[in-house]
């Protein structure tokens, strides 16, 4: 019998769940919003819906699903699946795994999103086969995750990988988190929107940024700054480069720690984005890393877009079944 299991990625805004083969091809998908407002337990039901949904869609038989694997924000507890703290979800010490399995009745494991996203391209995408890893995914904030000798590195207190908040400019501008000059404040989409209203409305800075939003720089997403910069735009290509510095700054500084074999570079951010964009990051970390330290280390682009994050949560349902 072939056995299959469901991957979900879970999201602010949207939660989407596949049926995933043992050769990683997707099945099937569904998408629903997920209404974040609701009430918890409604929520989860949304959840739970959406799987089903997908395993219909899929025409496999139910009992060939094996598992399930979801990407959830926030911090999270990987082994109770117990999501600590999600500030878009307004979700406190929510147990999102018993209470999936008690709608399902299917084992569920759970892990944080940016490191689901990891796995989902160290299994299936750019870093298939490489031992040693950092994803790092820029969008609004910036997420990173950690695989040390094959597997998900969580840390002590399941933290490890949060480098949108390595500081790399003391005293910097405030980050979300509260402390000053994280990555984060300084390189993500986020980050350059602020840079963006700072120039045009406080300093009357020209761009086409103006047009393309309607006048609203609230409304600058990924596809926005591309058009910009494929405009040679001179504000976004001087917003640009402070962002591959900063980010340079952040992954130099982990080739200098860690050393991995591999840094994938994903998110929003990056996949509207040209070869360029990863060249300059290249060019910044070898500036910032130590002499040497960058040999035989890839910086590469993800390659999975969007499937990254259920094509991750269906290999961390087959890892953790396996593992028992």
């Amino acid at each position: 019998m072939n056995t299959n299991v469901v991957g979900v990625d879970m999201g602010g805004t949207k939660i989407l769940s596949a049926v995933v083969d043992a050769e990683g091809n997707i099945l099937s998908t569904a998408k629903v919003p997920t209404q974040a407002k609701d009430d918890t337990s409604i929520v989860i039901d949304r959840i739970a819906e959406c799987i089903r949904e997908a395993f219909q869609e899929s025409g496999v038989a139910p009992d060939s699903i094996q598992a399930i694997g979801i990407g959830a924000p926030g911090p999270l507890d990987p082994e109770t699946g117990i999501v600590i703290f999600a500030p878009n979800l307004g979700w406190k010490d929510v147990p999102l795994k018993t209470e999936l399995e008690s709608r399902i009745g299917i084992p569920t494991f759970v892990d944080n999103d940016v490191n689901v996203g990891t796995l989902g391209e160290h299994t299936f995408g750019a870093g298939k086969g490489i031992q040693n890893l950092v994803g790092i995914f820029v969008g609004t904030g910036i997420g990173g995750g950690i695989i040390l000798n094959g597997e998900l590195f969580h840390g002590a207190s399941k933290t490890a990988g949060e480098i949108g908040h390595i500081i790399v400019k003391a005293d910097g501008p405030k980050c979300g988190c509260g402390t000053r000059g994280c990555l984060e404040a300084l390189a993500s989409r986020t980050a350059m929107t602020k840079a963006f209203q700072k120039a045009i409305l406080k300093k009357g800075k020209k761009s086409i940024l103006t047009k393309l939003t309607d006048g609203d720089l609230g409304l600058i997403r990924s596809g926005t700054l591309a058009k910009a910069l494929r405009s040679k735009d001179k504000l976004t290509l001087k917003v640009f480069k402070q962002t591959t510095k900063y980010l340079g700054v952040g992954i130099g500084s982990i080739v200098n720690f860690l050393n991995p074999d591999m840094i994938v570079l994903g998110g929003g951010v990056v996949e509207a984005l040209d070869d360029k964009f990863i060249d300059d990051i290249r060019k910044a970390a070898k500036k910032y890393a130590l002499p040497d330290t960058l040999k035989g280390v890839q910086i590469v682009s993800a390659q999975l877009g969007d499937d990254a994050g259920v094509l991750g949560a269906a290999a961390l349902a087959r890892q953790r079944l396996k593992d028992g």
